[in-house]
């Protein structure tokens, strides 16, 4: 068995003394530090850091937690949060009409590797409701028309909030979420798409892609944002293509990429390796 653990996040312009100050506030309640990575930015004089430590031989509660170390936070004006391993994240994934990158989160959340539950599936098109059942998984499908949309999304917002979710995935979901559902979860939807855009944007990509001989196919995971794919990316990948691959050659490289890239960005954010500021995203990884 882990041992649990507990995760501090912080960003606070960049001065003397804040990983002292942070490393010795946790000695001082006796958590034992798992993992410290930082970084400063001269750019923006900023300073992020993640520090995972043991949280069961603390001697201050939760709620002890935030007020003890409210005077540490004040002092370097920290932006904060901590998490912690037993609270199991909830992830709600929807889909439309490509189910890879769906079956391959499925698949990895099954055998361990993705530290989350599923509690929820949601899909605008009815094509995986009876494999999705025969898996045991709950899933709601919610048709999208120009005059249902707003009805619908509430429907969605209802059924995050009774299947208490903690974050969203967007496996290849092919619609566009409106600001009443983007602006109740900030840097809580992840989003993947391939990385023709701008350039090749709108239907048939790939064809798109293979008219003007691109020699590069990638994948790119991000947080949503009422920007259309522009939020904070976490993730991205590529692999080289050439003359002798067809269209079907770039569709299957895309989707491997998708799904890898897709993955990779889920289980940092589960992890809570990911800390975002003005619209780019540091990650502890």
């Amino acid at each position: 068995m882990k041992p649990a653990t507990a995760r501090l996040l912080i960003w606070c312009p960049d001065s003397t003394g804040i990983i002292a100050a942070a490393t010795g506030f946790l000695a001082e309640h006796r958590a034992n530090i798992l993992e410290a990575d930082q970084h400063s930015d001269p750019a923006d004089g900023a300073f992020c850091m993640r520090l995972e430590f043991e949280s069961e031989e603390m001697d201050l509660s939760r709620e002890e937690f935030n007020v003890a170390w409210k005077p540490v936070a004040e002092r370097f004006a920290m932006e904060w949060r901590i998490a912690y391993s037993t609270d199991r994240k909830r992830m709600a994934i929807m889909v439309s009409k490509q189910d890879h990158c769906l079956q391959d989160l499925l698949y990895r959340q099954r055998c361990g590797e993705l530290d989350a539950d599923v509690p929820l599936v949601v899909s605008n098109h009815p094509d995986w409701s009876d494999a999705l059942d025969t898996q045991g998984v709950v899933n709601f499908t919610l048709p999208i028309t120009p005059s249902n949309k707003d009805k619908q999304e509430l429907r969605l917002l209802k059924l995050l909030d009774e299947h208490r979710i903690d974050f969203v995935v967007l496996a290849r979901y092919m619609q566009i979420l409106s600001s009443k559902v983007v602006d109740r979860w900030p840097s809580r939807i992840i989003n993947i798409h391939h990385s023709f855009l701008p350039a090749f944007a709108g239907g048939r990509p790939y064809h798109q892609a293979h008219q003007r001989g691109v020699k590069v196919v990638g994948a790119t995971a991000h947080y949503v944002t009422t920007d259309l794919d522009a939020g904070p990316i976490i993730a991205q990948d590529t692999v080289r293509i050439n003359h002798r691959d067809t269209v079907d050659d770039l569709v299957r490289k895309g989707r491997d990429l998708e799904r890898t890239v897709l993955a990779s960005a889920v289980r940092l954010h589960i992890e809570d390796k990911i800390l975002v500021h003005q619209n780019r995203t540091i990650v502890f990884d």
